[in-house]
């Protein structure tokens, strides 16, 4: 008897033991990966070839472009970086805005004041607004660009990132090569492709960048006036109007009611809206009351001109800090009213799921990357108004929570 209690309890370990092995995972096999990953880029490769030659890029181009193509896991990696969002907005302005980027630009301002006196003439964009943009974009050209554009386009068109715009994007790279433009193996960039010291995709080089040495090259990487030209042109055909300021800083009356957002200067003007530093406010032309910290930070009135900058980078906080930094280098002063310490800004995850929200509720929605612009921001407002917030149009964690939304 004491023998069959043994086997039978034997068997139970053996039935146990047996059932543990079955439910830890599958150990890897790292050949028949290897195997798999070089079939999946390979018939990425041979689609992405199909397309190329019907573009009139030759088997010679696209087989340098290629030659011993891998998938870089750092690209991928940084498509999770936020550095729009991952701190305060005083933060990112105040390290975007710095005191030596301030002073680079006011030294770069003498050297080339020749060049920009031509590039102000032709583009009617003022030169403080393209400094601005060329020491965010590389630090004045001081900048390292260590990332294979074709590389990094390659990898994030493989993963079907943002499928199809950097399958589109690695197409036109191999067309810059193809015509010469840059040589392959100069061809660096950023994690996302974005070449040269202005940063400019390669569409972006294809509309925007400029020979404005008159050498027959638009030289991006290494030809400082064909880099300011290009910057300018950019502006210039985004919209950017002449003599017209990107905002002003302003102080609000007591009682103001936050649910306006949209008014010509003159109206605020009437409303007891002032400038933060004393000045008037301008006679013609429209302002958009922007909260970048909610109504607890500073506030701004912000023009057409601060539409043009973003869409050089479609982020509000972005264009806010280039038009501090042109302002600073141009002899302005730092903001005037402190931004508040606890400032926490919604993840671009929170925020596209804030647009579907918006959207399934009725309020006008134009695209779902997560960049709210001033048509979003009033539907925050009416959200706001309704659950008995202050309706200043800056999403926060407890607008999110009311919705039933997660603000991470």
């Amino acid at each position: 008897m004491q023998q069959l209690r043994y086997a039978s309890s034997m068997l139970r370990l053996s039935v146990l033991f047996l059932a543990l092995i079955a439910a830890l995972p599958a150990r890897a096999d790292p050949i028949a990966d290897a195997a798999a990953n070089s079939a999946r880029v390979g018939a990425f490769l041979d689609a992405l070839w199909s397309d190329a030659q019907k573009q009139g890029i030759t088997r010679a181009t696209f087989d340098r472009a290629f030659a011993g193509f891998t998938p870089d896991p750092r690209v991928i990696a940084a498509t999770h970086r936020e550095p729009e969002y991952g701190k305060p907005v005083g933060d990112y302005v105040a390290s975007v805005a710095s005191p030596s980027r301030v002073a680079a630009g006011r030294a770069k301002a003498a050297q080339w004041a020749s060049v920009l006196d031509a590039i102000e003439a032709r583009y009617g964009v003022e030169r403080w607004i393209v400094l601005a943009l060329w020491g965010i974009e590389s630090s004045y050209g001081a900048g390292d660009d260590h990332w294979d554009v074709i590389r990094s386009l390659a990898t994030l068109a493989e993963a079907r990132y943002r499928d199809p715009y950097f399958r589109n994007e690695l197409l036109i790279a191999l067309r810059i090569v193809q015509e010469g433009h840059v040589a392959r193996e100069r061809m660096r960039g950023s994690w996302a492709g974005a070449m040269g010291q202005p940063q400019f995709m390669p569409s972006s080089f294809y509309t925007y960048a400029v020979d404005f040495t008159g050498d027959g090259r638009r030289d991006i990487w290494t030809s400082v006036p064909d880099v300011l030209a290009s910057i300018a042109n950019y502006m210039a055909r985004s919209g950017w109007q002449r003599g017209l300021t990107w905002g002003y800083e302003v102080a609000l009356p007591r009682g103001f009611d936050y649910r306006k957002s949209r008014a010509p200067f003159a109206e605020w003007t009437q409303l007891g809206v002032r400038r933060a530093d004393g000045g008037a406010l301008p006679r013609e032309s429209d302002g958009f009351l922007l909260f970048p910290s909610g109504a607890a930070g500073p506030a701004f009135l912000v023009t057409a001109n601060f539409n043009a900058i973003k869409r050089y980078n479609n982020a509000d906080i972005y264009a806010l800090a280039v038009g501090h930094l042109a302002d600073r280098i141009h002899g302005g002063a730092p903001f005037r009213i402190a931004w508040p310490k606890n400032d926490p800004q919604l993840s671009r995850a929170a925020r596209m799921e804030l647009q579907h929200k918006l959207a399934e509720l009725g309020f006008p929605v134009h695209d779902f990357a997560g960049r709210l612009d001033f048509d979003q921001r009033d539907a925050i407002r009416a959200l706001q108004a309704k659950f008995g917030m202050v309706p200043d149009g800056q999403p926060t964690p407890a607008l999110m929570a009311r919705l039933g939304l997660n603000a991470r």
